[in-house]
Formats: structure tokens, C-alpha cells, sequence
């Protein structure tokens, strides 16, 4: 550290909240190592959140250039990937509420329980066809039931953080989730058993020939 308040150590050294400094600053290569760091994460959030990569990437994009405004606002009073996190959900959240996203109209306000399903044993069972079969159901969620499962049951916020981000009550956060997962149960229910017929089909067709 000079005696100016600049850190003359390599950017990739340095932590999120330094290069956060240096950034707000006007050091560019401190922002382009955040970048480098955090960008895939942002995407991978934008994607989940609205399913369509050329989306998610522009999403991302435009995340950048509101953290590089803002990233002087960061004092590190939690971690910089928490801080980037909620920037990142507040961008898609807005860019939902332009393209008139909607969740849908309930009245049901009681406690949903947790439902017990495939979901559950993809997370217990981590094999890459369970993630592929669970990454493509989640995408054609809609968009409504989509959001509150991806920050409650993914990005893991409480139902009153969703709420608050959503402007729902409470009681409509945990009913679009019960449906979200509902309809997620419905939709990968529909993939395996898609699947198990076209194996039983291949299996068929492999026995007729070696049988001729």
C-alpha cells in the first residue's frame, strides 16, 4: 500500500473488497479482474433466472455496467459476492417488471410443506444426467413460477427476502413455489418417462436384429 491509499500488489491477489476500492477509484484492470472473477457466476444466475442464453448474457452485460457505477457504493459490510448477488437478482427482477412479468393471482396465505420428490433426490444423487434433466425442466417453468423457485429453492433466499424483492406477500411466495415445484415434478416426471420408452424402443430395435 503507497502512501496515497493505492495497492501497487498484482489485481489477481488482491481480495474482492480491495479490487472494489481500486475500482471505485478509477483503476480499470481492478475492474477488469472482478470481471474475470464473478462473470461466469452472473451468468449462470441471469440464465437461470430467465432461461434464454443470448438473454442472460446481455443481462450480464448490462450487470457489469451498473456495478461499475455503483461499485463505489460497496463498504464491504458483507461479502462483495453477496453485495454482487443481489445487484445481479435487482437487475432481472426490473427487466421482468419492463417486460410485464407477472406472478400469478392467489389468495392462499398458509404454510406450503415441503414436497419430497425428484427434485430432492437430483440434489441427494448428484449425476450429470439428473442436473442436465433438472437445468432444461426449470427453464420451461414460467417465467413466474420460475423466479421465486430460483431465488428461494436455488439462490436460497427466505420467503420473506422473495417477497420483498417481488412485492408479494409472503403467502404468494410460498404458493408460487408449491406450484413451481408441482409443475417441475410434472415436467420431469414427463422426461423420464419419454426417456424409459425411447430406451425400451432402442432395446427393442437391438433385439430384432440380433435376431435376424
Amino acid at each position: 500500500m503507497t502512501t496515497d491509499g493505492t495497492n501497487n500488489a498484482a489485481p489477481n491477489s488482491l481480495s474482492d473488497y480491495e479490487l472494489a476500492q481500486a475500482s471505485a477509484r478509477g483503476d480499470m484492470k481492478a475492474f477488469e479482474t472482478i470481471y474475470e472473477r464473478h462473470h461466469r457466476r452472473v451468468y449462470s444466475l441471469c440464465l437461470r433466472m430467465v432461461a434464454n442464453a443470448t438473454e442472460a448474457e446481455d443481462l450480464a452485460q448490462e450487470v457489469f455496467i451498473q456495478l461499475f457505477r455503483k461499485i463505489g457504493s460497496f463498504r464491504g459490510e458483507s461479502a462483495f459476492t453477496t453485495w454482487l448477488h443481489r445487484l445481479t437478482v435487482n437487475h432481472v427482477l426490473m427487466h421482468f417488471r419492463k417486460r410485464g412479468v407477472r406472478l400469478e393471482k392467489t389468495t392462499e396465505e398458509g404454510e406450503i410443506g415441503e414436497i419430497q420428490d425428484y427434485l430432492q433426490a437430483a440434489a441427494e444423487r448428484p449425476r450429470f444426467v439428473d442436473r442436465i434433466a433438472l437445468d432444461k425442466a426449470i427453464s420451461e417453468l414460467p417465467p413466474g413460477y420460475r423466479t421465486v423457485f430460483v431465488l428461494h429453492d436455488v439462490e436460497g433466499f427466505e420467503h420473506e427476502e422473495v417477497a420483498d424483492m417481488l412485492g408479494v406477500s409472503v403467502g404468494t411466495s410460498k404458493s408460487q413455489l408449491h406450484k413451481a415445484r408441482m409443475r417441475l415434478r410434472e415436467l420431469l416426471n414427463k422426461k423420464a418417462e419419454t426417456k424409459k420408452a425411447e430406451t425400451k424402443k432402442t432395446g427393442t430395435k437391438k433385439q430384432g436384429r440380433k435376431n435376424n
